[in-house]
């Protein structure tokens, strides 16, 4: 056992490739994954849940959209197909995870239009359309909510955050908190025990 997380830096895990294989809005994708990263062998229920269920953005859709937790890059990968014009910025932590998500946005053809970066890497002035995010909950309430505090600022006056959190991991509780911190909420949808949360300002 190492002592590997999917929010290690520089995971020391085997890569062991893979391809994990999965269908959005009725589009087939493929893409290269590895160990050390999160859900490394499947779409992770939850964000399967947050890509049927949440609103995608089209082909009119512009401006930076953000992929916060990006993992081997499937919300990327689906937002820069769905909204051609976009520029899509996707975040992790994971070394391992962000070359990942660069090889599957060529995958797709993408490779122009993904910002790939550590948190640190994305710079000050970009505000974001729309933020895409199945968060990190395993690394403990009070760096998820530093998380947050970090990356939601940064959502353009009129735009929109799509949040997936089980329930069982805390979905009503985080709810309940960005209403606190000032933020407009709304549980969009609810499947197969996760939250689809909808914020704006």
């Amino acid at each position: 056992m190492t002592g590997d997380h999917y929010f290690t830096a520089e995971p020391t895990t085997a890569a062991q490739p893979r391809e994990v294989e999965f269908s959005v809005a009725g589009r087939d994708y493929t893409l290269a994954s590895a160990g050390g990263v999160f859900s490394a062998d499947r779409l992770d229920p939850g964000t399967a849940v947050l890509l049927r269920k949440a609103e995608l953005p089209t082909a009119a859709t512009t401006g930076p959209l953000l992929d916060l937790g990006c993992g081997f890059g499937p919300i990327t990968c689906v937002l820069a197909t769905s909204a051609p014009a976009a520029t899509v910025w996707a975040v992790d932590v994971n070394q391992r995870a962000r070359e990942l998500t660069a090889a599957n946005a060529a995958r797709v053809g993408a490779a122009d239009r993904a910002r790939v970066a550590a948190p640190d890497g994305v710079p000050a002035d970009v505000s974001f359309a729309q933020i895409w995010s199945n968060p990190p909950i395993h690394i403990g309430k009070p760096e998820l909510h530093e998380l947050l505090l970090r990356w939601l600022p940064r959502l353009a006056p009129d735009g929109v955050a799509w949040l997936v959190v089980a329930r069982h991991l805390g979905g009503d509780s985080l709810h309940r908190w960005l209403v606190e911190q000032g933020w407009q909420v709304e549980r969009h949808a609810s499947q197969k025990g996760y939250r689809v949360l909808r914020v704006t300002r």
